[in-house]
């Protein structure tokens, strides 16, 4: 986002919505919250669905200015990576399941052509750990690092508190902590089992 732009709106958003006030979309928008108690007053004014699109990349802190200012006045959608069968009607979707998986489905690395281990490692490191970090206070950020690893390795099969947190000497309730987090910026799909199961699981290596 423009820096100028970022300028304009925290300082000065009734102005700033003046400007852009007919069909906009606005990204990174949790970066500038400024403006959003305003969009309400004019959401509620003139009545229109639809008058403003607003995205971002950190989850966590846009649905958490969302839902403190615009409450009941949004409908939320969440944008995935490409699946199966969007890369196949590309015509990018890999010749075998092992290099699809290693790939992945981000659209950036067939957008941009970026290697996948070069792609991975920088987006741990900007946006995984950062958003991360800015919700829990975790200390050591090589052992988070290792412990997503651990869990990528561990991928379709049970979900095993214990064992996680017991393998890299964390708490039980840290390793429980972290993998929510971790489910809920749709980095690791462990809704698949119910809590209680996931529960029982963990306490019974």
């Amino acid at each position: 986002m423009n820096p100028n732009t970022c300028s304009f709106a925290s300082e000065d958003p009734i102005g700033f919505l003046d400007q852009y006030n007919q069909k906009v979309i606005f990204d990174e928008v949790q970066r500038v919250p400024a403006p959003f108690s305003y969009i309400q007053t004019r959401v509620d004014a003139s009545g229109k669905m639809g008058q403003f699109i607003l995205s971002g990349s950190q989850n966590f802190h846009l649905v958490n200015s969302i839902t403190q200012t615009l409450a009941g006045r949004v409908a939320l959608f969440k944008l995935l990576p490409f699946d199966f069968y969007e890369l196949k009607s590309a015509e990018l979707l890999q010749d075998t399941y092992t290099s699809t998986s290693l790939k992945g489905f981000y659209p950036a690395i067939f957008d941009r052509e970026i290697h996948p281990i070069v792609f991975y490692s920088n987006y741990i490191q900007t946006y995984i750990e950062k958003d991360v970090t800015e919700l829990l206070n975790i200390r050591d950020l090589k052992l988070f690092r290792t412990f997503v690893g651990l869990c990528a390795g561990r991928a379709g099969q049970l979900l095993n508190y214990s064992a996680l947190a017991n393998e890299y000497d964390i708490s039980h309730s840290t390793a429980k902590a972290w993998l929510s987090l971790l489910e809920s910026s749709y980095h690791f799909p462990f809704t698949a089992l119910s809590s209680k199961f996931q529960q029982k699981v963990g306490q019974n290596p």
